[in-house]
């Protein structure tokens, strides 16, 4: 859905741009285009107007703004969205970029973060204090997208998704109202979070607890591509036994040519694991050490770190701009036959970036029960990520046929959803299956509080149509007079 220029009157924006305490950007404004630009250049869309709200107050008023112009709105946080659907065209986007304050309170080990900020914003806020908050693998990945969705990370097996760690949130509503989402607060709403996208509203800041992390021992270790069946089999094997503060994803990849591999390795593909061992100093080396004498590695680029460096260490791997195609599945079990298929879309590598990856879901993510929050698939084994990626706009069709092909191929093997962060647009039933048995309960809290789909630029649940039974959650009542 890409256009060459906007539809929308821009007249009807001088208004907002004299109300907002932040900045208005429309298309004939300089840096536009800077503003539209995603972090996948394989998007490109051309929104009506931007604006880089300062504060909540200015989402409300964009809202208000949008509900009485008859507008679309999309909702831009800090950082990354698989699809690119921060944009959209003839929309007005609702950009969070600039809110990026961040409070943390040592004593109760909890953390106020904006909509705005990334993970490194948050690293940065809580390393002094010796303290981690559950988060993804790449620190220039927006908090608000990535926590919404679930958040899969290094502590995921230890501390649980980073949904599982919000306390709070602040949320403005399709009606321009804003409430805090609690336990004592709008439950309902928290639940529905905790997994459910951006279908339910603006959240200006989130409330996380946090947890004493500060070094681990981590990092890649690589085997030749030739070993991905032996090293596959082994570590579907030994990650579910392993203690909780042990993590380790698997990919399959080609080695950076740069420092700090070897130049002997630069460009050759590869299998590996890559650990964090978030175990007290004195005994992870021990404890890492039966893990890091396995086969015949390549490379063993395991070190103590600041576990804020191993959240950043793939940044300079995947800037901002690059061509990316994502396809992705939950994983029950890594089978014979997914092992077969990930042999052969291995050696396919389609470029120096391409790479698929599996992320372990056990420990403390299967402690919660699938029905406690909107995130469905906690009984499952691993999250399946793959990426065709390249810098050149020329390969994208290349890096999209892969990808497809390869998903495709090991779907059978797979669960039927897939993590909802790692979606392109691939469809309704899609993204009803990546929400399974919780489906239904999501479109009972989004008829309650977005009854009219206000917010739909996202992996859309849609409401109970007009004149459907809806039960207001919050206080038990019929919720037509929200309708």
């Amino acid at each position: 859905m890409t256009r060459s220029a906007t539809t929308i009157d821009p007249g009807i924006f001088t208004s907002l741009g004299e109300t907002l305490h932040g900045t208005l950007i429309q298309p004939t404004d300089p840096g536009y285009d800077e503003a539209r630009a995603v972090y996948n250049a394989m998007i490109d869309r051309r929104p009506a107007a931007i604006a880089r709200c300062a504060d909540a107050a200015d989402v409300m008023t964009c809202i208000s703004f949008a509900r009485e112009h008859g507008l679309t709105v999309s909702v831009r946080g800090g950082g990354h969205n698989a699809g690119g659907l921060g944009v959209w065209d003839d929309a007005l986007v609702i950009d969070l970029s600039q809110m990026r304050g961040i409070d943390v309170d040592p004593e109760n080990r909890t953390v106020r973060v904006q909509g705005g900020c990334t993970w490194s914003d948050v690293d940065h806020a809580t390393g002094p204090f010796g303290l981690s908050v559950p988060c993804g693998i790449i620190s220039t990945t927006g908090v608000g997208g990535l926590t919404l969705g679930g958040g899969i990370g290094y502590l995921a097996r230890r501390a649980g998704l980073t949904i599982d760690n919000i306390v709070s949130a602040d949320v403005v509503l399709a009606d321009g109202t804003q409430v805090r989402a609690s336990a004592d607060s709008h439950p309902d709403l928290l639940w529905a979070l905790r997994g459910g996208g951006g279908n339910f509203g603006v959240v200006t800041s989130f409330t996380f607890r946090a947890h004493p992390v500060s070094t681990v021992l981590a990092g890649p270790v690589l085997y030749d591509l030739s070993d991905t069946a032996p090293v596959l089999r082994w570590y579907r094997e030994v990650l579910p036994d392993l203690p909780e503060d042990i993590n380790g994803w698997f990919g399959l990849l080609t080695i950076p040519a740069g420092p700090p591999f070897p130049e002997e390795l630069w460009g050759r593909k590869a299998c590996g694991i890559v650990w964090c061992c978030s175990a007290d100093p004195a005994r992870a080396e021990e404890a890492m050490a039966p893990l890091r004498a396995f086969g015949t590695p390549l490379l063993d680029g395991m070190m103590p770190m600041p576990l804020s460096m191993m959240n950043a260490a793939f940044d300079a791997l995947y800037p901002p701009g690059h061509q990316w195609y994502w396809r992705a599945d939950f994983v029950g079990e890594i089978s014979d036959a997914a092992i077969a298929v990930h042999e052969k879309f291995g050696a396919l590598l389609p470029t120096p970036q391409s790479s698929m990856h599996l992320y372990p879901i056990d420990g403390a993510v299967h402690k919660v029960r699938s029905d406690e929050s909107a995130f469905a698939y906690r009984d499952a084994g691993w999250a399946a990520v793959i990426v065709g990626v390249d810098p050149d706009p020329a390969l994208a069709g290349k890096l999209r046929e892969w990808a497809v092909a390869y998903q495709e191929a090991l779907h059978p093997t797979a669960l039927e959803g897939a993590y909802v962060n790692f979606m392109m647009d691939e469809g309704q039933e899609r993204v009803r299956a990546s929400y399974g048995a919780n489906y239904d309960r999501l479109t009972r809290i989004k008829s309650v509080y977005d009854p009219t789909n206000f917010f739909h630029v996202n992996q859309n649940i849609a409401p109970i149509p007009a004149g459907g039974d809806v039960v207001d959650l919050t206080s038990g009542r019929a919720a037509s007079s929200r309708k």
